[in-house]
């Protein structure tokens, strides 16, 4: 990855074209659980989304293995797509902008009652 490719995020435009592409030879059930993993996920993304870009591509290469296998969507998710989804980004740290913030204010006002 270049320092264009960084700044004007074409690279991840390529990578979300290549999920897409995959999601696409998925079975219907399992893409309409990929637009909901999707959905769910955005809102834990830093600035650029960039940290979320491993847990996309980890979950879709799940779903492809788990529709290979003939596997239902619904044993390998469950009910509760939002839950999945949740634990899936705790477990991989993934915080978001409003986290960065968080600590950076706590920090802040730590540093000025000189703790």
């Amino acid at each position: 990855m270049n320092f264009w490719e960084t700044i004007t995020g074409s690279d991840m435009t390529k990578e979300l074209k290549t999920f897409e592409s995959r999601a696409q030879k998925l079975p219907p059930d399992y893409q309409a659980a990929w637009e909901k993993i999707k959905t769910n996920l955005w809102p834990h993304s830093d600035f650029t989304g960039r940290n979320l870009m491993p847990i996309l591509d980890g979950v879709l290469g799940l779903l492809e293995e788990t529709a290979a296998d003939g596997q239902s969507v619904q044993e390998v998710l469950g009910d509760d797509i939002k839950g999945f989804c949740s634990a899936l980004v705790g477990e991989e740290g993934a915080k978001s902008y409003r986290d960065k913030w968080r600590e950076q204010l706590n920090n802040n006002i730590a540093k000025k009652l000189g703790k």
